[in-house]
């Protein structure tokens, strides 16, 4: 247990001076609080490790991706010893680009995703103009529940009854601002569809459907017969909204956090308070800390760009040049229109300025100059 011990604090040792130095660097102060999460997110991650029998000195195991995870949470301030939880890690197998010196480019790098109450944790602290997020509201089937009404600027809030019969249809959350004024936010079950599809075009970045072993080895025929395959299952899964959980054909492309009967229910809430926190508009002080959320919260951002940072330079793209002769007519006394980018000549007057090349040229035969002992020294 001690050398368990040891090493975790060695661990945290290394991290945490280095994001303090990074977060600093670019211009985030880290107080005492934020500098905790990070040592909580350090002991989650071993844990996540450690079910994985992978050490931290693993070669396979992606060291700046775990720096971006703990700048994350550290500027986040999200606690991921909480309960309820706020931040959650696990263990993905990525393909990076290979090596001549490392033909095998897989990776395991850790995921970070946000929970509920750390997204409610975020519009606590960076809310624009929040004052205060109040309990929010599950609204049943059998509730009774009525949709606020408007008057112009005047408006009815809405009315709740709860039964606590049957399944969670929606959420509404209170927020009271700084002026005081209450603004009710409400996610529908329903919209959690575009979640699942999200979630399950995800789980499908690797799959080839039988058309081929490999997908990074796929032809350009290949690829599409594997792009047209995904679209019709994603189309299915579109027009069966959430009854797709209950689809075998479907079910294999959607994680059992999703479909199994016993955490399905909390998915669906989780997703809803989701939706309705990350429309809320939010104020984080710095461009940094918010590109850094929109990393982490926004799965459709997530995922475009590591399906962008895998697929960059992928094919090569042959371009054709073209050489036209063609000729200008002189102009005397003005300037030659010409291609944006190009160079305007001018052709007045008889003295020529000596071209860029030119002064390149002498610049470098200087330098040389200067380096074999003969000359003055150059001046750049």
């Amino acid at each position: 247990m001690n050398e368990f011990s040891t090493a975790l604090v060695k661990v945290t040792d290394i991290y945490a001076p280095m994001i303090e130095r990074q977060l600093n660097g670019n211009g985030v102060h880290l107080d005492p609080y934020a500098r905790q999460c990070v040592v909580n997110a350090i002991s989650v991650i071993n844990s996540v490790l450690d079910s994985k029998a992978i050490s931290w000195n693993d070669e396979k195991l992606d060291k700046n991706n775990i720096t971006q995870v703990l700048m994350n949470v550290a500027a986040l301030k999200l606690n991921a010893a909480a309960s309820p939880r706020e931040v959650f890690f696990q263990i993905r197998n990525v393909n990076v680009k290979a090596k001549p010196s490392d033909p095998d480019n897989w990776r395991k790098q850790i995921e970070m995703g946000i929970e509920g109450d750390g997204n409610d944790a975020i519009l606590n602290r960076f809310g624009r103009n929040v004052k205060q997020v109040r309990p929010y509201w599950l609204v049943r089937e059998k509730d009774h529940f009525e949709y606020p009404g408007f008057n112009g600027l005047e408006m009815t809030p809405p009315v709740w009854r709860p039964t606590g019969q049957g399944e969670v249809v929606r959420i509404v959350y209170p927020i009271i601002f700084n002026d005081n004024s209450i603004q009710y936010f409400i996610g529908e079950r329903d919209d959690v569809v575009k979640n699942l599809i999200a979630h399950m075009n995800n789980n499908m970045m690797n799959e080839t459907f039988g058309v081929c072993a490999d997908r990074f080895k796929a032809t350009s025929e290949q690829k599409k017969q594997i792009a047209a395959k995904k679209a019709e299952i994603l189309k299915k899964a579109k027009e069966a909204g959430l009854g797709a959980l209950d689809d075998p054909e479907l079910q294999q492309y959607i994680s059992p956090a999703w479909s199994e009967f016993h955490s399905r229910e909390q998915m669906l809430i989780r997703k809803m308070r989701n939706n309705i926190v990350k429309k809320i508009p939010k104020d984080f002080g710095s461009a940094f800390v918010e590109i850094l959320h929109n990393n982490v919260a926004d799965e459709t951002y997530s995922s475009v760009q590591r399906e962008i940072s895998e697929n960059a330079n992928s094919e090569p793209i042959d371009v054709e040049a073209k050489v036209t002769n063609e000729t200008t007519e002189a102009v005397p006394n003005s300037i030659t229109e010409t291609p944006v980018g190009g160079e305007a000549t001018r052709e007045e007057g008889k003295q020529e300025d000596p071209a860029q090349g030119d002064l390149f040229d002498q610049e470098m035969a200087a330098a040389e100059a200067y380096a074999a002992g003969v000359g003055a020294t150059p001046d750049f």
